[in-house]
């Protein structure tokens, strides 16, 4: 019969030994995210949908885009200037992203946090109201495909109820540099570009 005072002694041992792994982030967000347009709009081309001219268009082509929503790893903010739809390919990649930053999150010992998407396809109609006010805009916009959305790495959405005892503040930096590892990372598996958008203040992502 095996020792389960052994054993329980030897889980505790672990446990105590146990330290959270270092965050680290990146030297520079610049330099690790640097995919600009042209390089994205290539593999928009390629994983894409064709662009739709309205929502209601986007309503007609569904049985091409998958629905992005409610989830238990990221939270889609409410949008103004985007359609919740992805194709199949770019879907798994946010999921993909919105798990990792999870497992990194409990690894380093730091509270859970969803990363919020800020948006998603845009629609030709979105493009050209979007032009209208920011001349930053890009007419030929890797969002028009599906195959590309913006994660926001200033604010997040904390998971613990403001009454659950684990809860505890953390700085959004802190969630930023976690998030620059995952996103640096799934880039160097040439899984998705990542252009670093300062005035955005988001990670603008295209699926490979």
């Amino acid at each position: 019969m095996p020792d389960v005072s052994s054993e329980a002694a030897g889980e505790s041992s672990v446990a105590a030994t146990w330290t959270p792994h270092p965050i680290r982030s990146v030297p520079s967000y610049a330099d690790a995210f640097p995919d600009m347009q042209d390089v994205q709009i290539q593999a928009a081309n390629k994983y894409g949908v064709s662009p739709v001219q309205n929502r209601a268009e986007a309503e007609r082509r569904k049985m091409e885009l998958v629905y992005v929503g409610a989830n238990p790893y990221f939270f889609v903010e409410p949008l103004r200037s985007s359609i919740p739809y992805l194709v199949p390919r770019a879907s798994v990649l946010l999921q993909d992203i919105g798990r990792n930053f999870f497992d990194s999150l409990q690894i380093k010992g730091v509270p859970l946090s969803k990363i919020i998407v800020t948006s998603v396809l845009r629609s030709k109609d979105d493009v050209s109201r979007l032009r209208g006010h920011n001349g930053n805009a890009t007419e030929n916009s890797c969002h028009l495909y599906g195959t590309t959305f913006d994660i926001c790495y200033n604010r997040y959405k904390t998971v613990a109820p403001p009454d659950d005892p684990r809860r505890r503040a953390v700085r959004n930096d802190t969630l930023k540099w976690v998030l620059s590892e995952v996103l640096r990372d799934l880039r160097q598996q040439q899984r998705c570009y990542v252009k670093y958008e300062v005035k955005q203040g988001c990670f603008h992502i295209t699926v490979r």
